[in-house]
């Protein structure tokens, strides 16, 4: 019988890397891991990536610390040092190998794009944004596209607001159920400076913004099955490389957002979350305001283009099917 076609797939145990190992095992393919335990691969262990890694087809890399947490400086140096390291590893085992993976796909953030209220980022028109979560994702996309990889189609996974049960779905089912799913509303707060820029070119002034979006900020969101389907599309498309954005096509808003969330866990109220409520309660949640203050407007051009199909296209529908799992499975 001819071998199974390998995929491997680093940082498989968070909410995506499950479905993702399903589908492709449903396809026939021989899925391995790379992790930091119950994997088939150790970061710690360069031999055995290298092993993995050669002959391989697919290559799939979602490494990385969750940004749902406070923003600390071991925090932040970790967010980054999780996604460049690992990016770096699997770099330099493509490199070498006597028969490298046709393609590499890699996880990035629609989060590099900036704070925008007037159009939506696409991937040719998108302009990236500045500060502490932006710098994360353009080193991470630097170390990706680093060096010449020939025989190697690399394609970055602009992801937008992942929903599943995974930690962003959490904090806004929680929140509605608190009784302050309300729209979130920025205003004034002390300065800190968890969101300064990081790495060798740091940008932005160190300052946490303020923006007067009274509740109207985008939300760019996609469900994590179109996160698989997307993958397995991009797999195959041998005419498609460099960034894609990897969101559903039509954006909400924070105010429609939490209506939403407030109807589907049958909340009678939601309170406006102004600046000086959320941010303790983030404090209390171990997040940053960040995640649901920052206007993320993100349109899916090269997928829509390549002929893509989303399954969920309505926030609604894709908040239903996940929301009660993910807020049950973290009681």
């Amino acid at each position: 019988m001819p071998e199974k076609p390998r995929v491997v797939i680093a940082g498989a145990s968070g909410f995506i890397g499950p479905a993702l190992v399903r589908s492709f095992a449903r396809d026939g393919y021989d899925v391995r891991t790379i992790g930091r335990s119950a994997a088939d691969a150790s970061w710690r262990d360069p031999a055995a990536i290298a092993a993995l890694v050669d002959g391989a087809d697919v290559l799939m890399n979602l490494a990385g610390k969750s940004v749902n947490c406070r923003y600390t400086d071991r925090g932040r140096d970790e967010i980054l040092r999780s996604r460049v390291e690992t990016t770096r590893a699997l770099r330099e085992a493509v490199a070498v190998a006597s028969t490298p993976p046709r393609v590499w796909l890699n996880a990035s953030t629609a989060t590099i794009y900036r704070h925008r209220m007037d159009a939506p980022n696409t991937e040719s028109t998108g302009e990236i944004g500045e500060g502490f979560s932006v710098d994360v994702a353009t080193n991470w996309e630097r170390e990706f596209f680093a060096d010449g990889l020939p025989e190697t189609r690399r394609v970055a996974l602009r992801m937008a607001i992942v929903l599943g049960d995974g930690p962003a779905t959490r904090l806004l089912v929680r929140l509605a159920r608190l009784g302050i799913g309300g729209p979130q509303l920025d205003g004034w707060w002390p300065q800190h400076r968890r969101y300064r820029g990081i790495g060798p070119r740091p940008t932005g002034d160190g300052r946490a913004p303020h923006r007067d979006t009274r509740g109207r900020q985008r939300f760019s969101w996609v469900h994590v099955d179109d996160v698989v389907s997307a993958v397995r599309f991009l797999a195959e498309r041998s005419d498609i490389e460099g960034v894609v954005n990897v969101v559903a096509p039509e954006a909400s808003d924070n105010r429609t957002l939490m209506q939403t969330l407030r109807r589907i866990v049958g909340a009678p109220f939601g309170l406006p979350a102004f600046r000086w409520m959320l941010e303790p309660a983030m404090w209390a949640l171990r997040t940053e305001s960040e995640l649901v203050l920052k206007s993320r407007w993100v349109a899916p051009e090269r997928l829509t283009a390549a002929g893509f199909t989303f399954a969920h296209t309505d926030l609604e529908e894709a908040l239903r099917t996940v929301a009660g799992r993910s807020a049950g499975s973290r009681r």
